[in-house]
């Protein structure tokens, strides 16, 4: 049975977080940036989706979607959410719960202009989470965006946007035999506060 007591270590949760991610990304076989993204409606209701991790500093983590999507929609109501990153390869989790704030337009122009030009004339062509007929509908839309602008950037549309969580609670948890799992809680009450850590039972 293993008896190390300080394999997560009670350190500043965004280095923590930098040294899983960079042994993530030597680890994992695809998208070590891929994390689940729960919002709820204002009345309660959850919803989860897989997105990707775009951006992330002490200030918070960053994601970009259509704000006029299901989940932009649930953003909009409710400015909290939580991400899980589960890396399988590793054998670990982070789970992140914070409220959620807009970046801004210049911020969002330069993310969604670094993206190849395909996938930003597929975002500016598609109504996100809206009813498609038929798929020939959207190809048509890539089509005549593709026309319109035969070259350089495509105009980021003004629902196209980011956002960044301002974690207030962060969990780092490594798989152990048994189900002996190493768990540990930093919380804070704002951006401004210092962090506090607690280990959890598994």
């Amino acid at each position: 049975m293993e008896t190390d007591q300080s394999a997560i270590p009670p350190s500043d949760p965004f280095a923590l977080f930098e040294v899983w991610f960079a042994e993530a990304r030597e680890s994992e076989p695809n998208d070590a940036n891929a994390m689940a993204l729960a919002t709820a409606s204002p009345d309660g209701y959850p919803s989860v989706r897989m997105v990707l991790l775009k951006g992330h500093a002490a200030d918070g983590f960053v994601f970009y979607t259509n704000a006029e999507s299901h989940k932009g929609e649930q953003i909009r109501a409710n400015m909290r959410a939580a991400l899980l990153f589960h890396w399988k390869s590793l054998r670990r989790q982070i789970r992140i719960e914070g409220p959620l704030e807009e970046v801004g337009e210049e911020e969002a122009d330069a993310y969604f202009h670094s993206r190849p030009r395909v996938s930003q004339i597929g975002s500016a062509a598609s109504d996100q989470s809206r009813p498609l007929l038929d798929r020939q509908l959207y190809l048509d839309r890539v089509a005549a965006l593709e026309t319109r602008y035969p070259e350089g950037d495509i105009p980021r549309p003004p629902h196209w946007t980011g956002f960044r969580l301002s974690p207030r609670r962060i969990e780092f948890w490594r798989d152990r035999e048994y189900r002996l799992h190493d768990r540990r809680m930093f919380t804070r009450e704002s951006a401004e506060d210092a962090w506090s850590n607690t280990l959890l039972y598994p």
